[in-house]
């Protein structure tokens, strides 16, 4: 093999193992749900033969399924849109010099750190009637007389739910922002000033153009993560009742393990995974499209 033909293949063996790995552990599962959503599956996981959209027809006329769909989509936007939002401000505040940044720092990595099974664990605790912290706090300080239930109704407890998950994602995007901001040149803002630029033109016209890219690998990694986040619901309620907290990653476990049906299981996975899909692939191609043409 000549030294010129070597160069041409080498960058390809180099990334060979990644390749492998990636085949493996992603490309491989995902094909293998994909046969066991159009197969008829027993409840011990055997595939016995190929079924067409017989599971997803059954996953889609169930009454809950719609329920459940809804569930995900507003836990999805909610987390990732108010998360993203306080986190890009907490990004600006902390991308400040004052005193104690670094202890801010380290105590706005906390929630980040620490497992959402602890942490939604800890939510519970908070909201709990008898018990909880809440009621405790202002009971002591005399702003109730008595505890107060939280939770009376299956959306509150999922709005519960969706400030927890808020909570713990706020870290990823600070970081993220934060990552961004320092990587922006001051002098682009000693110019905007002499040109006599304010705040909010600085803020909009040079910031945020800048730390775009930042916000584009934040958000859909969170659209990704919230998406599929099964720790934070599972810990809190089990998507009870009747599913009226569930979301698709829950609904699909019950499906699975607690009724068996491992085939509609994986068609709800499926579906899913073909929601993420055209979000992300939308979300990416309009960002990049808009840093374009600027």
């Amino acid at each position: 093999m000549s030294k010129k033909t070597f160069r041409k293949i080498e960058p390809y063996i180099w990334i060979l193992p990644s390749i492998l790995l990636m085949a493996v552990f992603i490309i491989v599962p995902i094909g293998y749900v994909f046969r066991m959503a159009l197969s008829k599956v027993t409840k011990a996981g055997l595939i016995k033969g190929f079924n067409g959209i017989e599971n997803f027809v059954k996953v889609t006329g169930n009454s809950s399924f719609g329920l459940v769909l809804k569930n995900t989509l507003v836990w999805t936007l909610a987390v990732v849109v108010i998360s993203t939002v306080l986190g890009f401000i907490l990004a600006l505040v902390l991308n400040n010099e004052f005193k104690g940044r670094k202890v801010a720092r380290a105590i706005v990595v906390f929630p980040w750190a620490t497992t959402l099974v602890i942490q939604a664990s800890v939510w519970n605790f908070i909201i709990n009637t008898d018990y909880g912290t809440l009621n405790t706090l202002l009971m002591k300080l005399g702003l109730i007389s008595a505890p107060v239930n939280w939770t009376p109704t299956p959306a509150i407890y999922f709005t519960w739910e969706i400030a927890c998950g808020i909570f713990v994602t706020i870290p990823f995007v600070t970081f993220c922002v934060l990552s961004g901001l320092q990587s922006i040149d001051a002098t682009y803002y000693e110019a905007a000033t002499v040109d006599g630029a304010n705040y909010w033109q600085k803020l909009f016209r040079l910031t945020l153009p800048l730390v775009r890219p930042s916000l584009t690998v934040s958000t859909v990694l969170n659209i990704i993560y919230v998406f599929n986040s099964f720790p934070i619901v599972w810990t809190m309620t089990k998507g009870d009742p009747a599913n009226h907290t569930d979301t698709l990653v829950t609904y699909l476990y019950k499906l699975a393990f607690y009724n068996g049906k491992q085939g509609e299981a994986a068609a709800v996975s499926v579906i899913g995974f073909l929601i993420l899909l055209a979000c992300a692939s939308v979300y990416m191609v309009y960002t990049l499209r808009k840093g374009d043409d600027t």
